[in-house]
C-alpha cells in the first residue's frame, strides 16, 4: 500500500507523509530490487519528512558503503553511534566498512561485541563465519555457520558453506559424517542429499554417491542439480544409458542448456553410436556457438571417421573462440598433415610451442614436417631445441643424426648415432624410414653392426 502510494506521489508531484517505517520499508525493497536511484529519492524525502530517523540514517549509511563514499559512511555512523551506541545495525555497518578494507579480524572483533546486544544473533554469526572464509580459516567460519544451522535447519545457505569449509579442507569424510548427523535430523533435505552425493563423488565412492543422488531426486522430482550430479555418476559406473535418460530429463524441466547436449553426447561416443553424439554436439553449439569444447568434440569426432575437411572447419571454429590454446593447434596441425597442408602444419606447431606446449611430440612432429618440406636447417634447430628438454632420448638422437648428414655435419651425425643407439638401439630403424641415404652410408652402416655385435 505504502509503495504505490508512494510511486503515485511521484507521478502527481504531490506530497504525502509516511511514517518512518513505512519509509523504511519502500527504500529496502527498491534496494532489494537494485532501483538505488528511487531508493534514495525515497530516502531524501525519508529524511526530510523524519530528519532525527536513525533507521533511515543507517539506510544512508548502508547507500553510502554501496556507492564507495566510506568518509561519508563513517561520519555518520559516528552520529549514530554517539546517539545509539548499542545499536546492532551500527555494529554490523562498522563491520561492512572494515571488511571492504580487508581488515577481517577487526571485523569479526566488532561482529562479536554486537553478539552482546543483539536478540537474533543468527545475521551476525553468519557474517562472522564470512570474514573467516575470507581469511581462509574455515574451521572457525565453519563452527560460526553450524549456529546458525542449530537455530534454523533450513538455512541452507549455511548448510552450503558449512561443506564448501570441508571441500577447502579436502574434509571428505568428515563432511560425510556432518551431512549424514544432518539428515538424520532433517532426512527430507534435497539439498542435503545432494551435497552428501557430491562428497562420495569427490572419494570416488559412486555408488554412494548415487543413492544420496537418487534421494534427492526422489524428494524433490524437479531438482534439476540432483538429476545432473546423478548422470555424471552413472556415466562414472559405465550405465551410459541412463545417464542419457537423466541428462534428457534436466531438459524436460528447464531450457536446454549446452552442457547437457555435451554430456549427453559423449555418453553416446561411450556406446559407440558416434552418429548421434554427433547430432548432441551440434545441438551444444547451436545453443552455444561460444562453447569451443563442443567444436573441438565434434572436430574429434569428424577426425576420427577420415573426414578432415569438416574436421578443419570445426577445429577453425574453436580457434576462432580460443587461439591461445596449444591443444587446438596441435589438433589443428595434425589434421592439416592428413590434408597435406604442410606449411599450416608448420605454423601450428609454432604456436603450440609459442604458447607454452613444450611436449616432445611437437618437436619431433614439427622436425619431421620441416623434414618432408626439404628445411633441414630449420629443422636441425627444432631437433636442438627439443633435445635441451629432452635428453636421453632416441628419438631426438636419430633424427639429429639424419639431419646433420643432410647439412654435411658427418662428426655430429655419427656422435648423435652413438647416442642414439646407446640409448635404445631396436629405435635405430626410423634412420631408415626419415633417412633411407643417410641410412645406407658406409659409416652408418659401420657404426650399425658394430653396436650389433656387441649386443650379440
Amino acid at each position: 500500500m505504502s509503495l504505490s502510494k508512494f510511486e503515485s506521489m511521484l507521478k502527481t508531484n504531490a506530497v504525502y507523509f509516511f511514517d518512518t517505517a513505512e519509509f523504511e520499508t519502500i527504500v529496502e525493497h527498491y534496494l532489494n530490487v537494485g532501483k538505488h536511484s528511487l531508493a534514495k529519492k525515497a530516502l531524501q524525502l525519508g529524511l526530510e519528512q523524519h530528519p532525527e530517523a536513525i533507521a533511515l540514517k543507517l539506510l544512508r549509511v548502508e547507500i553510502f558503503v554501496f556507492d564507495g563514499h566510506i568518509e561519508d559512511a563513517v561520519k555518520l555512523l559516528t552520529e549514530i553511534e554517539a546517539i545509539e551506541p548499542h545499536n546492532d545495525e551500527v555494529f554490523i555497518q562498522k563491520a561492512t566498512i572494515l571488511s571492504k578494507h580487508k581488515k577481517h579480524r577487526e571485523a569479526i572483533g566488532i561482529l562479536q561485541k554486537a553478539l552482546e546486544f543483539v536478540e537474533d544473533p543468527v545475521d551476525i554469526w553468519a557474517m562472522i563465519g564470512m570474514e573467516y572464509l575470507y581469511l581462509d580459516d574455515y574451521e572457525n567460519a565453519r563452527l560460526n555457520f553450524a549456529k546458525c544451522i542449530d537455530v534454523d535447519f533450513e538455512d541452507y545457505s549455511s548448510l552450503y558453506n558449512i561443506v564448501y569449509c570441508f571441500e577447502m579442507e579436502e574434509s571428505y569424510e568428515e563432511s560425510i559424517t556432518f551431512l549424514n548427523t544432518y539428515i538424520d535430523k532433517n532426512p527430507y533435505s534435497e539439498v542435503a542429499w545432494h551435497q552428501l552425493g557430491k562428497q562420495y563423488y569427490e572419494l570416488n565412492n559412486f555408488e554412494q554417491a548415487l543413492k544420496a543422488f537418487e534421494y534427492a531426486v526422489l524428494i524433490d522430482e524437479t531438482f534439476i542439480g540432483g538429476y545432473l550430479e546423478k548422470a555424471k555418476t552413472l556415466e562414472n559406473l559405465g550405465r551410459y544409458d541412463e545417464a542419457i535418460q537423466n541428462y534428457l530429463l534436466t531438459l524436460e524441466l528447464d531450457d536446454p542448456t549446452a552442457y547437457a547436449y555435451i554430456r549427453i553426447g559423449e555418453c553416446y561416443e561411450k556406446i559407440e553410436a558416434r552418429g548421434t553424439a554427433v547430432e548432441y554436439y551440434k545441438k551444444a553449439v547451436y545453443e552455444d556457438p561460444l562453447l569451443d569444447r563442443g567444436w573441438l568434440l565434434l572436430t574429434n569426432a569428424y577426425h576420427q571417421d577420415g573426414d578432415y575437411h569438416k574436421a578443419i572447419y570445426y577445429i577453425n571454429k574453436a580457434l576462432q573462440i580460443d587461439d591461445t590454446n596449444p591443444m587446438y593447434w596441435r589438433k589443428y596441425a595434425e589434421i592439416n598433415i592428413k590434408l597435406s597442408f604442410y606449411e599450416e602444419a608448420v605454423k601450428a606447431f609454432n604456436n603450440c610451442i609459442d604458447l607454452g606446449d613444450l611436449d616432445i611430440e611437437i618437436y619431433i612432429a614439427l622436425a619431421d614436417v620441416l623434414l618432408f618440406l626439404g628445411e633441414f636447417k630449420d629443422g636441425l634447430k627444432v631437433l636442438l631445441k627439443g633435445r635441451k628438454m629432452y635428453k636421453d632420448f632416441a628419438e631426438i638422437e636419430y633424427r639429429l643424426c639424419g639431419m646433420f648428414m643432410i647439412n654435411n655435419k658427418n662428426t655430429y651425425a655419427l656422435n648423435h648415432l652413438e647416442n642414439g643407439l646407446n640409448i635404445d638401439f631396436e629405435f635405430h630403424d626410423i634412420l631408415k624410414e626419415l633417412f633411407p641415404s643417410v641410412y645406407k652410408t658406409d659409416e652408418v652402416q659401420a657404426l650399425i653392426s658394430n653396436y650389433k655385435v656387441k649386443l650379440s
